[in-house]
């Protein structure tokens, strides 16, 4: 994997599309992908996207949601170099406003009734109820690597979820089950002249749709079953399945929701520490947010 390979990615897709020269213009960077405004010599205007894995393949899942209905940025080109993917997609210029809540289920709605589609991985009760034990094997090679040294109530912790995940996980498949966005965040909404689209499919899956709801409201304030109640209920009265408010694994539909939402975070946070990101120079910053969300999961859960 070679160093941020941005500047020949956009050489390709500039080439792709017919142009000679842009101008960059950063919106947002971090170290595994950035965001940039392009604009060439006509005074036209793109957006050109990169990132790297396991972030490679949302210019499918766009191509995929445009081909389904869904409202999303167009891709104009897109190409893989070194493991990086780099898009030019078109640019929706600035948002009017910011997402509310009724925005956030009107895209819900939209999203969760699109038939699903092959290429997304799948996230079912079989995948939901392994998450504890996959978190596990990460700890085990942080730990491998001299890192992680004093997480033995992260251990504890994980091992008490994997006991009650048979039963907690149940209810996965109960509508809605299909799309899943996965950063579904006010910030992925982008509300401009003409209407609204959805950001930031890098991450899309086949799961339960219950998980984007948990996730609207983010991780950085302290899980809120009550808001969520009104939020799924809104969903409902916008169009959304019924079952969205229906209990499932022996818990509310909220508490379900916001519990398995964390307990993935804590998934994804350990096996990008590991894999993805894998500095140990971070580690604090991601053990402090696992332990976090591991308090929250035992709660919810009712562990």
């Amino acid at each position: 994997m070679t160093a941020n390979p941005s500047a020949e990615l956009l050489d390709n897709l500039l080439t792709v599309a017919g142009q000679t020269t842009a101008v960059r213009e950063e919106v947002r960077v971090w170290s595994m992908s950035g965001v940039e405004r392009v604009t060439f010599p006509d005074g036209a205007t793109a957006i050109f996207k990169y990132a790297k894995k396991p972030f490679d393949s949302e210019d499918q899942a766009l191509r995929l949601a445009h081909t389904l209905g869904v409202p999303v940025p167009q891709v104009h080109a897109s190409a893989v170099l070194d493991g990086w993917l780099g898009m030019l997609m078109e640019d929706l210029g600035p948002s009017v406003r910011e997402a509310d809540d009724l925005d956030g289920v009107a895209a819900a709605v939209v999203l969760h009734g699109t038939r699903t589609a092959p290429p997304l991985p799948v996230l079912d009760q079989e995948r939901l109820r392994t998450l504890p034990a996959r978190a596990m094997e990460h700890l085990e090679r942080l730990r491998k690597a001299d890192r992680w040294q004093g997480a033995d109530d992260v251990e504890d912790a994980l091992d008490r979820i994997a006991q009650a995940a048979e039963a907690r996980s149940a209810g996965a498949t109960l509508e809605p089950f299909g799309w899943v966005h996965s950063e579904f965040h006010p910030t992925s909404l982008h509300i401009g002249e003409r209407g609204w689209r959805l950001l930031d499919f890098a991450r899309a899956f086949t799961g339960p749709g219950l998980l984007d709801l948990a996730s609207w409201h983010g991780t950085i304030e302290p899980p809120h079953p009550v808001r969520l109640r009104v939020f799924l209920e809104q969903y409902v009265a916008a169009g959304g399945t019924p079952d969205a408010l229906a209990p499932r694994g022996g818990l509310t539909a909220e508490n379900w929701a916001l519990g398995w939402h964390r307990m993935w975070a804590v998934e994804w946070f350990m096996e990008q520490s590991i894999r993805w990101i894998n500095d140990p120079a971070t580690d604090p910053a991601y053990i402090k947010a696992v332990r976090r969300h591991l308090t929250d999961v035992l709660h919810l859960l009712e562990i």
